[in-house]
C-alpha cells in the first residue's frame, strides 16, 4: 500500500505542470453537483466552503500537493456558488396554468424563423383576458408562434397578438430533456401561439448593445432568407447567424444522420474558417504593398483584425456555447500570436472552459458544452502525444522526390484521423443526449468540411462584406451553390444502410464515468492516464436502465406502454408527436405506434375500442382510459388504470389509479411492472425540490404490490 502511494505521489509530482488543467474540472465539478442537489442549497453555501478551501490552500505548504487539492476544492466551491447565484438571479416569474384566447402585448426581443413561420419572445409583457395572472405574476418574456401572414417585424416592436399560452413544458418522461431548466434561465416565463395574425401597436428601436445585435441577427437572417429561400437559405442563416431554426426539417435530419449537424452550429469549425481567412486575406494584401510590409509585423495586425472578426461573428450568432469555447480559444491563440508564445495548448482550452463556466455556469450540462470539449480536448491531447510521428512523416516527405504526393497523404490521413478522434470523443455525448449515433460520419465530413472551408464559408465572408452596400445577393448565390452540394452530401450519405443508428438512453452513471475517463487519458501525458480506458469501458458496459411498461405525458392527455418485444405503443385516443417520439427514442426506436392486437388478443379482452384500452402483464391488468364514459368499467376489472379523466375519486376498485390531476402535479408518469409489485416515477420527483419544478416538493417513488404477492 506504502508503495503504490509513494508511486502516485511521484507521477502527480511529474505532472506538475498539468495540475492547472484540472481547475475547470473542479469547477464543472462544483456545477455538476449542485444540479444533483434534490433540494435548492443555501447561497451562502458555496461561498463559506470556498472561503474554507482557499484557508486551506494559504496553510498548506507551497508548491505541495495538499494545496494543489485545497485549491481545487476552491474551484469546486466557486462553481456551486456560481450556479447557485446563477440560478437566484434569473428568478422570474412562470405561468402557473394555461390561458387559453388571451391577448398579449409586449416588445420584440429576438425573431426567430422557421421553416414555416416566425416564432417571437416577446418581453415586458401585458396580458389581457380574463382570469390573468397579477402584475406581480405576470411572465417576464413570452415566446409564441406566429401564424401565418405575420407582419414584417423588427427587434423593439411592440407587438399585440391573440395566443394560447402554457406553462413551459416539463420532461416528457423521468429523466428526458427538462425544458423547464433551460426556460428558467432564459426568464421565459410561457410558450403559445398565435390564434390570428399579429398587429404592430408601435414601431420601435431596439436599445442596448444586446438588442441592436438581436435586430442585426433578424435583419441579416432576412437578407439571407430572401436572397436564398429554398432550403439552402435556412442553411446559410444556421452558418452566418446562428439562427438554425430555419434549416429545413428534412435538412436537418439528414445532417444528424450523416454527422454533419456540427457545421449547422457556429463552433470552432466556423471560427477557425473566419480568422484564417481574415488573417490570409490581411498578410496576403499587406505582402502585395512591398514598402508597407517591410515596414510593419503584418502577422500582428492581421491577428488583431482576426480577433475583431471573431468577436463580431460569436456577437452576431448570439454567443452560444461553441461559440463562446471557440472564440475564448480564438482570442487566447491571437494573443500568444502578439506576445510570440505557443498558440494552441490544452491550457488554453482549460482558459476557455473557465470563461465559458463564469459567464453561463448552467451551459455545462447541455450538449453543446459537452460536446464541444470532448472534442478539442480529445484532439489536441491526440496530436500532443502523436508529435514525434507527425515530425516523422513531415521529415520523410522532405526527403521524398515525391514531395508532393507525400504530404496530400498525410494531409489526408490527418483529416480522416481528426475527423475519427473527434466523432470518438463526441459520440457517447450524442448518444446521451440525442440517443443517436452517426456511423459514417468520417465519410461526409472527409468531403463536407473541405466544401465548407474553401468554397462555402468564403463566400459567407464576402457576403458579409458586401451586406451594407445592398450586395450581398453576389455572394449568398454561390454560397448557395455549395450548401446545395453540401446538403446533397448529407443526404446520399444518410440514405446509406446504418448510416446512423438509434441507442438506448444511457444511463447518467454512464455520463459521469466517461467524463471522469476521458478527461483522466487526456489531461495526462504519462503511461499512467491509460487507467482511463477502463473507466471509459466500464462506462460503455453499463447497459440502459430498465424500460418502463407504462407512461403517461405531463399534460395527463397521452397514455404509452411497453409490449413485451420492448416496442413502445401509444395506447390513448390523443396522440403528441413528440412526446411519443421521446418516449420510442429514449428505448432506441424510431418512433412509437398505436397499440393494436391480433385476433386472438382482441377475443382474450385485449386491445383498445372507443376509449379503452387493455392489457396485461404478469398478474397486473391495466386498464387506459381515454374516455370518461368507459371509466366505470374499467375500474371495474383492472389492477392498475391510468386514465387522461379525473378517475381518482371515482375509482375505487383497482390498486393503482393515475389520472391526468396527478400528472399536472407531479410530471410526467412512469411505471415498472413485474411479478411482485409496481415502481412508480415522477418527471418532478426525480427532479427535486428546484426552482424550475412546478409543484416540487420532494417524493420518493412509490411501490405497490403485487396481486397475491
Amino acid at each position: 500500500m506504502a508503495g503504490a502511494r509513494t508511486w502516485i505521489l511521484q507521477q502527480l509530482d511529474a505532472e506538475r505542470g498539468r495540475w492547472m488543467l484540472w481547475l475547470p474540472v473542479a469547477m464543472g465539478l462544483g456545477i455538476a453537483v449542485y444540479f444533483e442537489l434534490p433540494s435548492e442549497p443555501a447561497l451562502w453555501l458555496g461561498p463559506a466552503l470556498c472561503g474554507a478551501s482557499l484557508v486551506a490552500a494559504f496553510l498548506a505548504p507551497a508548491g505541495s500537493l495538499a494545496r494543489a487539492l485545497a485549491v481545487g476544492a476552491a474551484a469546486a466551491s466557486a462553481g456551486f456558488g456560481l450556479i447557485a447565484w446563477r440560478t437566484a438571479s434569473v428568478a422570474a416569474p412562470t405561468l402557473s396554468r394555461p390561458l387559453f384566447s388571451i391577448n398579449i402585448e409586449g416588445r420584440v426581443a429576438d425573431i426567430q424563423r422557421l421553416p414555416d413561420g416566425v416564432r417571437v419572445v416577446l418581453e415586458a409583457v401585458r396580458l389581457k383576458g380574463n382570469n390573468v395572472p397579477p402584475p406581480e405574476m405576470m411572465p417576464l418574456k413570452v415566446r409564441v408562434s406566429l401564424s401565418r401572414g405575420a407582419p414584417p417585424l423588427t427587434v423593439g416592436d411592440r407587438l399585440l397578438v391573440l395566443a394560447n399560452l402554457s406553462p413551459p413544458a416539463g420532461p416528457a418522461a423521468p429523466g428526458a430533456f427538462d425544458f423547464q431548466r433551460v426556460a428558467w434561465y432564459q426568464q421565459l416565463g410561457a410558450v403559445g401561439y398565435a390564434l390570428a395574425p399579429a398587429a404592430i401597436i408601435e414601431k420601435g428601436q431596439p436599445d442596448g448593445f444586446v438588442r441592436m445585435l438581436d435586430a442585426l441577427r433578424a435583419d441579416v437572417t432576412d437578407r439571407i432568407l430572401k436572397a436564398l429561400p429554398n432550403p439552402e437559405g435556412g442553411v446559410v442563416a444556421a452558418m452566418l447567424t446562428g439562427e438554425q431554426t430555419a434549416v429545413n426539417k428534412d435538412v436537418a435530419q439528414a445532417m444528424r444522420d450523416s454527422g454533419l449537424a456540427h457545421i449547422l452550429s457556429i463552433s470552432g469549425l466556423h471560427i477557425v474558417f473566419v480568422v484564417g481567412l481574415v488573417m490570409g486575406i490581411v498578410r496576403y494584401g499587406i505582402a502585395l504593398i512591398p514598402p508597407l510590409a517591410l515596414r510593419i509585423d503584418a502577422k500582428k495586425i492581421a491577428a488583431v483584425l482576426a480577433l475583431a472578426a471573431a468577436l463580431f461573428y460569436t456577437a452576431l450568432a448570439g454567443a452560444p456555447v461553441p461559440a463562446q469555447r471557440a472564440c475564448a480559444m480564438a482570442g487566447f491563440a491571437l494573443l500568444a500570436i502578439l506576445l510570440d508564445r505557443t498558440a494552441l495548448s490544452l491550457r488554453l482550452v482549460a482558459w476557455s472552459a473557465i470563461i465559458v463556466l463564469v459567464a453561463t455556469p448552467e451551459s455545462l450540462t447541455g450538449a453543446s458544452f459537452q460536446m464541444s470539449f470532448a472534442a478539442v480536448v480529445a484532439l489536441i491531447a491526440a496530436w500532443e502525444s502523436a508529435a514525434g510521428w507527425r515530425r516523422r512523416l513531415h521529415e520523410h516527405a522532405d526527403l521524398s522526390q515525391r514531395r508532393w504526393l507525400w504530404r496530400l497523404g498525410v494531409a489526408l490521413a490527418a483529416s480522416l484521423l481528426t475527423t475519427l478522434i473527434a466523432s470518438v470523443a463526441t459520440g457517447a455525448f450524442a448518444a446521451y443526449h440525442f440517443n443517436r449515433l452517426s456511423l459514417l460520419g468520417v465519410v461526409a465530413n472527409l468531403l463536407g468540411v473541405p466544401l465548407t472551408g474553401f468554397w462555402i464559408m468564403p463566400w459567407g465572408l464576402m457576403a458579409m462584406l458586401l451586406m451594407p452596400f445592398g450586395l450581398e445577393k453576389l455572394a449568398l448565390v454561390p454560397m448557395g451553390w455549395g450548401v446545395e452540394g453540401l446538403n446533397a452530401i448529407a443526404h446520399h450519405v444518410a440514405a446509406w444502410p446504418e448510416a446512423a443508428t438509434l441507442v438506448p438512453s444511457l444511463p447518467g452513471a454512464s455520463l459521469w464515468l466517461l467524463t471522469a475517463g476521458g478527461l483522466w487519458l487526456c489531461l495526462w501525458r504519462r503511461r499512467w492516464r491509460f487507467a482511463g480506458l477502463p473507466i471509459v469501458t466500464i462506462g460503455l458496459l453499463l447497459g440502459p436502465p430498465p424500460a418502463p411498461d407504462l407512461l403517461m405525458s405531463e399534460d395527463g392527455r397521452v397514455l404509452g406502454l411497453r409490449d413485451e418485444s420492448g416496442v413502445v405503443h401509444v395506447a390513448s385516443a390523443r396522440t403528441d408527436r413528440f412526446v411519443s417520439d421521446t418516449w420510442a427514442r429514449r428505448q432506441g426506436q424510431e418512433g412509437a405506434k398505436r397499440w393494436t392486437v391480433s385476433t386472438e388478443e382482441q377475443a382474450s379482452g385485449l386491445g383498445c375500442s372507443t376509449g379503452l384500452c387493455r392489457w396485461r402483464k404478469g398478474p397486473w391488468r391495466i386498464a387506459l382510459v381515454s374516455d370518461e364514459r368507459r371509466l366505470a368499467e374499467a375500474c371495474g376489472a383492472a389492477d392498475i388504470v391510468l386514465a387522461t379523466v379525473d378517475a381518482q375519486a371515482r375509482c375505487r376498485g383497482p390498486r393503482m389509479v393515475i389520472d391526468r390531476r396527478d400528472a399536472w402535479k407531479e410530471g410526467a408518469q412512469a411505471l415498472w411492472l413485474d411479478d411482485l409489485g409496481v415502481r412508480r416515477e415522477t418527471a418532478n420527483a426525480t427532479r427535486g425540490d428546484r426552482p424550475w419544478v412546478p409543484n416540487s416538493p420532494w417524493r420518493q417513488a412509490a411501490r405497490v404490490r403485487a396481486p397475491g404477492a
